[in-house]
Formats: structure tokens, C-alpha cells, sequence
């Protein structure tokens, strides 16, 4: 089968299409026959040796996939050849930047009728993890002003709607005059683009849209500094959600900034929350049937075949990308 590999850590220019053998169903797992695999930042800092989990070369990147089961190991049922599946890694499962996986049962899904592979394949990593940060984590009710960071990623548009149906009041941060409107048409209250209000700007422009009083809930995609600035705009009483650091450096907390206000700072990894026992299989389906439903919008910006990984690398780390890039082995 076709795959791509890291030979070894770096940047985008290691990331090599190889022919390797067949991945095999063992026992517990089933076979997918990939349609689509999610580009994620995760599989960048993989690619780079910054990953927390990264093991040592030879490595297939890529944690998100949807497509069809192609056989079924021993021990499993439920899942027929044929069917349309969308899988998650685990931090077991081998990378999905191939032709097909071997997949742990405990990570594959069926897919309703209504969503594409395409679109499926981006739910497991950025929709699963808003989904978790907003409705298990923070717990967003109806009439809370929720402040969503890098609201045009894959991770902010997914937050968007998520909190919007939840019925908060959304404020969208995107780094351009152009990602906060586009931010903006799912659902954000308030867009407000963070270059023209850099640093503590970015602060009082959250408190002057909320009367002075912050957001009860900031989803902190950012961290590094951000973070710090993060802890400022939030409300007394509030939570502050971490799920990132895409700024690679360190962030620098004042307890002051948030312990007065009793506030809330709430971390969440996915990776090690599954290592943990969590099980995203129902919250995964649950997003699977709103999007089939209608529901939510999952924005895919860009679909490029398998051997242009690298440029579906590129593209991300300059963040060019509004909403999600797929590749797509056919």
C-alpha cells in the first residue's frame, strides 16, 4: 500500500510517499480503507520530534481518517466490509497517511448517512476536542459569553458552532480582517481580529464587548502568552479551557490574573484522555448524526492527494488555511 513517512524528524521535506506492505486486521481492530485523512498540528510537531508521544523514525503520521472497512479481526463485531467508518488514533493505532489502517475497535465509528468522507475525516481530532472542552469540560449553558482563540482553525470554527447551539454569546478572536469575518459566519456574536489588537488590546476589546465583566468561558487554542492574556479576559466565576500551545513557548502565569476572580483554568489533551479510559465513541457519534443532520458546518478548505503532504504541511505552518486540509489517497 501507499503511505507517507517520516524518515526522520524535521520539516516538511521529510515527509516521503513510500510503498510498504499492507496493514493487516489483528485481534480487536478492523481494517480501513482510507478515503480521507485530517491534517492536524499534532502530525506537524510529530514530524518535527517536538511531539509530547513522538517515538523514533520510521513514522506514518496522521490521527484522524474516515473511509470503509475493508476486513474485521478476530473478536470483533458490529462492523460489516463494506461500511463506512470514521477512526480515531488512539495512541495506538498506526498513522492514517495511507491507503489503510489497522485500527483498535474501541476508535472506529459508523458513519450516518449524510456526511462524506471528506468532512468526516475532520471530526475526530478538532471537532471532538471542542466538542469535549465546551460541553464536558466547561460545561457551556445558554446566555454565557464564550471567547473562542484562532477562531478560523479547525478547532475555532468547530468551537463556534458548537458554543452558538449551545445558545452562548460567541466572540470570535482570528488573526485577520479576513479569518474574523469568515470566523463570523458560524455563528460568533462579536468577530474581532487580533492583529489589529495585539497583546493587552486583544483584553480590553473582550471586556468592552462584555460590559467590562469578561467571558465566562475562553477556549485558549493559542497558549504562550496568550494564555496569560486569556486568564485577563475571563469573567469572575468563569473557565478557562487549554488545549494547545501552537506558540511553542512557555506561558507565563500571575495567579493574580484569575485566583481573585475564582476563576477556573481547565486542561484538556486528547491523546492521554483516551490513554486515561475516556471512550469518544459516543461523543464522536453524536457529532457525526449533527452534522448529518445539519446541524454543524465542518468547513474543509483545502483536499490534496496523499503525496502532497508536504505541501498540505507547509500550508498549515504558514496558517494560511481557513477551516481544515484533507488528504485523500485516491
Amino acid at each position: 500500500m501507499r503511505a507517507v513517512r517520516i524518515e526522520e524528524f524535521g520539516g516538511p521535506e521529510v515527509l516521503v510517499p513510500v510503498e510498504v506492505p499492507d496493514a493487516v486486521a489483528g485481534p480487536g481492530e478492523v481494517l480501513v480503507r482510507i478515503e480521507a485523512a485530517g491534517v492536524n498540528r499534532a502530525d506537524a510537531l510529530l514530524r518535527s520530534g517536538r511531539y509530547h508521544r513522538a517515538g523514533r523514525p520510521p513514522l506514518v503520521p496522521g490521527a484522524e481518517a474516515a473511509g470503509t472497512v475493508a476486513a474485521v479481526g478476530e473478536g470483533v463485531t458490529g462492523f460489516a466490509v463494506g461500511q463506512r467508518v470514521v477512526a480515531l488514533d488512539g495512541g495506538r493505532a498506526p498513522g492514517f497517511y495511507a491507503e489503510l489502517a489497522a485500527v483498535p475497535a474501541t476508535q472506529v465509528v459508523a458513519l450516518p448517512d449524510g456526511v462524506d468522507p471528506v468532512a468526516a475525516a475532520a471530526l475526530p481530532v478538532a471537532w471532538l476536542s471542542a466538542w469535549y472542552c465546551l460541553r464536558r469540560l466547561a460545561r457551556v449553558t445558554a446566555d454565557e459569553t464564550v471567547v473562542v482563540k484562532a477562531a478560523a482553525s479547525g478547532v475555532g470554527s468547530a468551537a463556534v458552532q458548537i458554543a452558538a447551539e449551545a445558545g452562548a454569546r460567541v466572540i470570535a478572536l482570528a488573526g485577520s480582517p479576513e479569518k474574523a469575518a469568515w470566523a463570523a459566519e458560524f455563528g460568533a456574536h462579536a468577530a474581532v481580529d487580533t492583529s489589529a489588537h495585539p497583546d493587552d488590546a486583544e483584553v480590553e476589546e473582550v471586556l468592552r464587548l462584555t460590559g467590562g465583566r469578561g467571558a465566562d468561558v475562553v477556549l485558549d487554542t493559542v497558549g504562550g502568552r496568550a494564555f496569560g492574556r486569556s486568564l485577563r479576559a475571563v469573567a469572575p466565576g468563569g473557565r478557562v479551557v487549554a488545549l494547545a500551545n501552537v506558540a511553542l513557548e512557555p506561558s507565563i502565569v500571575d495567579t493574580r490574573d484569575f485566583y481573585p476572580k475564582n476563576a477556573s483554568i481547565l486542561g484538556f489533551q486528547l491523546t492521554n484522555l483516551q490513554l486515561s479510559g475516556w471512550d469518544p465513541r459516543p461523543d464522536l457519534r453524536e457529532l457525526a448524526e449533527r452534522v448529518a443532520a445539519g446541524t454543524y458546518r465542518v468547513p474543509v478548505e483545502t483536499v490534496l492527494p496523499l503525496s502532497e503532504a508536504r505541501t498540505a504541511h507547509e500550508r498549515l505552518e504558514r496558517r494560511e488555511n481557513r477551516g481544515k486540509i484533507v488528504l485523500t489517497p485516491a
